[in-house]
């Protein structure tokens, strides 16, 4: 495993980070979810990353007695706040209320003191950005977290929560996006401003939900068990991705992890982990080989002529749209 600085800060994380998005407390038994998360920790990775909405709060649970009794200090943990966990008009959003009630539910389910890292889950249209900076200011300050970051962000929401966070002496360090080969939003206006004030991307769904492992074909059905065939492993979220145009696509990847000497899915993290304002590629998984598998692009260097060609093979199908990046324009 290979460990980079997450933004500019002092954190280091491990470049390949393990996430329980779907899989923990719905997708697979908390026995195989434990399995993962070993798998996890054999490899090398020490970064983890969850949410209280994940599961509708059993996702930070499970992850939590899959950890228990690990060394705190070798290991990152990120959670994030925003979507509902709960039936009441206060228990989502990024209100005061709501962060701080939050955080201390977060703790409990983790069986933690503190997260590494606490991340507004999106952007909240419905509160004022000073309220919840200072919220996430006096998180920090009171040592339940030690970083704030941000998830799915634009690059103007991530200039003006950073410039609140000098203000308040605390370090808006991330921005979690999505990012893969065919996700190409944060490219155009993201990363510039990252780059300038510090702040390192640590992207979820490097494999285009599953797609780009190649294993599914164009003109074919998805395989039994896969994500596209069910509702509670993001079906709905891999249907952008299902055209037989993207899929034809994808297949021309083949040959070039073939001469790298990769699988499919190595290569497409292997891809995200080239960019130098990505700190860490989030993977997840619902059986250990498929840990150990993606986690062997750590430290894979993609020669110039490997990179031009993947370009070329998908470059006319990537969305880099930089408005694609949007939060809920109301309360979720």
């Amino acid at each position: 495993m290979e460990y980079r600085h997450l933004g500019r800060s002092g954190l280091m994380i491990s470049e390949i980070a393990y996430g329980n998005w779907i899989t923990h407390g719905s997708q697979v038994e908390e026995d195989a979810a434990t399995a993962c998360v070993r798998a996890a920790l054999d490899v090398g990775i020490t970064t983890f990353d969850t949410a209280d909405a994940y599961a509708g709060t059993r996702a930070e649970e499970v992850l939590g007695r899959a950890l228990k009794g690990e060394r705190r200090e070798g290991l990152e943990i990120f959670t994030k706040v925003f979507w509902p966990t709960g039936p009441g008009p206060n228990d989502r959003s990024l209100s005061r209320k709501h962060v701080m009630e939050s955080i201390t539910g977060s703790l409990r389910r983790l069986q933690l003191d503190y997260v590494d890292v606490y991340q507004a889950h999106r952007y909240d249209y419905s509160t004022p950005l000073e309220e919840t900076m200072q919220a996430f200011a006096d998180i920090v300050h009171s040592g339940k977290a030690l970083y704030v970051g941000v998830s799915e962000w634009t690059a103007t929401e991530i200039r003006a929560g950073w410039e609140l966070a000098q203000d308040l002496k605390i370090q808006l360090v991330s921005n979690q996006p999505q990012y893969s080969m065919l996700w190409r939003v944060i490219e155009a206006e993201v990363v510039p401003l990252s780059e300038e004030v510090g702040v390192g991307q640590v992207v979820f769904s490097p494999i285009a939900q599953g797609v780009l492992s190649g294993k599914y074909e164009p003109g074919k059905q998805p395989p039994a068990g896969s994500r596209a065939t069910d509702d509670k492993s993001g079906a709905e979220f891999i249907k952008r991705y299902m055209s037989d145009d993207v899929l034809t696509t994808v297949q021309r990847l083949r040959p070039l992890a073939d001469q790298a000497g990769l699988s499919m899915a190595q290569l497409a993290v292997a891809w995200v982990l080239q960019n130098t304002n990505v700190s860490a590629a989030i993977i997840g998984a619902s059986r250990p080989e498929q840990v150990k598998d993606n986690a062997k692009a750590a430290g894979v260097r993609l020669e110039p002529d490997l990179m031009k060609a993947i370009e070329e093979a998908v470059g006319g199908i990537a969305e880099r749209d930089p408005s694609k990046t949007v939060s809920p324009a109301k309360r979720p």
